[in-house]
């Protein structure tokens, strides 16, 4: 007996496609709240003058697939014939063996004969050779629109440059941001001005900085809770956080690193993978050397430290921040800086209940939180984001968006009580060739501008409040802080 036929993959099909009988989507799949990713997919899909097929990248449990449904959702309410719309798992047992040709050779013999229809493919990585799959349909099927999902960010780009090169544009998904958790589990808004930019600050008149602070302080309370497990929207929502950690482990990482990665690139020894994962975690905000981790964990080479960080950066679980040039000499032996792609992730596998009491252990969740929010914020942009450490004195500035021939905008984190600002400070003898310094503190009472002997203007801001503006920005169509 074969283990798939067309009769089981119909089956399948049919159970993931509830819209072909009823003709409407059920609203628990596609739910009320929309990322920003969810827009961004929608105006790449449907413009017309460049077509482009869309491929989401982000970490398990981050939204991707109820974007796709709220993607058919919009396109069932505008009338599309819903037996034209397929989506398609292939994270699914039967379909992920079957492959590409039997499933749409299944749906098209079956539901629509049409070649114009809209696929949503849902982790498209576990199929074999997608990518061709995806040229192909892109090259000999000129009226159908094509939207996929994928865990493993380089594997996406890789096939995209390989077979997608001019076909498809890969739109990355993080986990929430502070805005968007803010928005989802529905608090009171702060009223702030159209347009506001961080960068604005320093000529808003102490008044109207305040007026600002005021209404950001509606936020403020719920700031360390989403630290904790606020990143993935199920999560955000759920009533249990001490259960909302445990299925954090069990479906973000776990399945991850004795899952997903082994299967995508072969590993043999799951259990070196973990250990390394663990081993980032304790260190996230810190510069790491491969050698002081091969040297760390005992008999793991460093080959394998070095390809085992590459799987868990393409599974969207870290990032790496690498040194920026700001005194026009070349980095050498640049070391990056490694931080966990979202902090509740962290806090998740090391459970460490003095978190929120560990002053040294909150910095680093602050600046991991920091850097995710900054560097998603310039994902789409021709920006690299990185950190600076140079100088006599080996001064470091945590993080510096580095856009080319413009001025670079500079990061400090300091999240503890009393925050104070030298002369001697990184950021202040490097602001005078920036276009923005900011230093992120942590209480309402750092709120304010430090004026610098050069005569620039160093702004500095709480955590929550500088976290909230970004998405505040980007939600208003503004893409820079500057």
């Amino acid at each position: 007996m074969a283990i798939t036929s067309k009769e089981g993959i119909l089956k399948v099909l049919t159970a993931y496609n509830p819209w072909w009988k009823t003709g409407i989507m059920n609203p628990k799949l596609s739910r009320t709240y929309k990322r920003f990713a969810f827009y961004e997919a929608m105006k790449r899909l449907e413009q017309r003058d460049l077509r482009r097929t869309v491929v989401l990248t982000g970490a398990r449990r981050v939204g991707k697939t109820t974007i796709l449904y709220q993607m058919i959702e919009a396109i069932l309410n505008r009338g599309v014939q819903p037996q034209k719309i397929v989506y398609i798992s292939m994270d699914h047992p039967m379909l992920k063996l079957a492959g590409f040709h039997e499933i749409l050779e299944c749906y098209h013999e079956n539901i629509n004969a049409d070649q114009e229809c809209y696929y949503f493919f849902d982790e498209v990585q576990y199929a074999q050779d997608w990518d061709k799959w995806l040229k192909t349909i892109y090259d000999n099927q000129p009226d159908t629109k094509v939207v996929a999902t994928g865990s493993a960010s380089p594997a996406l780009i890789r096939g995209n440059q390989e077979s997608g090169a001019g076909r498809w544009t890969v739109i990355q998904v993080p986990t929430l941001s502070f805005y968007e958790y803010c928005e989802l589990i529905g608090l009171d808004k702060p009223e702030l001005p159209h347009g506001l930019k961080i960068s604005s600050l320093p000529c808003k008149t102490q008044q109207e900085r305040i007026q600002i602070m005021m209404q950001l302080s509606k936020v403020q309370n719920h700031f360390n809770r989403y630290l904790q497990v606020g990143g993935f929207p199920e999560l955000a929502l759920s009533g249990n956080d001490v259960v909302a950690q445990q299925i954090m482990r069990e479906d973000v990482v776990d399945k991850v690193l004795k899952r997903d990665l082994p299967s995508l690139y072969n590993i043999r020894n799951a259990t070196e993978l973990e250990r390394i994962f663990l081993y980032l975690c304790n260190v996230s905000s810190e510069i790491v050397s491969i050698e002081a981790v091969a040297k760390e964990l005992g008999g793991v080479s460093r080959p394998t430290v070095e390809n085992y960080i590459r799987y868990l950066e393409s599974a969207n679980l870290i990032y790496q921040s690498w040194p920026v040039n700001m005194e026009g000499k070349r980095v050498l032996k640049a070391r990056p800086k490694i931080y966990i792609a979202d902090a509740a992730i962290r806090n998740a596998v090391l459970m460490d209940e003095s978190l929120l009491t560990d002053p040294v252990e909150m910095g680093k969740v602050v600046e991991t939180a920091v850097y995710k929010h900054v560097a998603a914020f310039y994902y789409q942009k021709a920006a690299s984001v990185g950190y600076y450490r140079g100088g006599k004195k080996g001064k470091e500035i945590d993080i510096v968006v580095d856009y080319p021939r413009i001025k670079n905008i500079l990061i400090e984190v300091k999240y503890r009580e009393a925050v104070s600002i030298s002369e001697e400070d990184a950021i202040v003898e490097m602001s005078g060739e920036a276009s923005a310094a900011i230093v992120v503190t942590k209480n309402t009472g750092d709120f304010g501008i430090y004026k610098s002997k050069s005569g620039k203007d160093i702004i500095r801001i709480p955590a929550f409040a500088f976290l909230y503006l970004l998405g505040h920005a980007e939600k208003n169509g503004y893409k820079g802080i500057d």
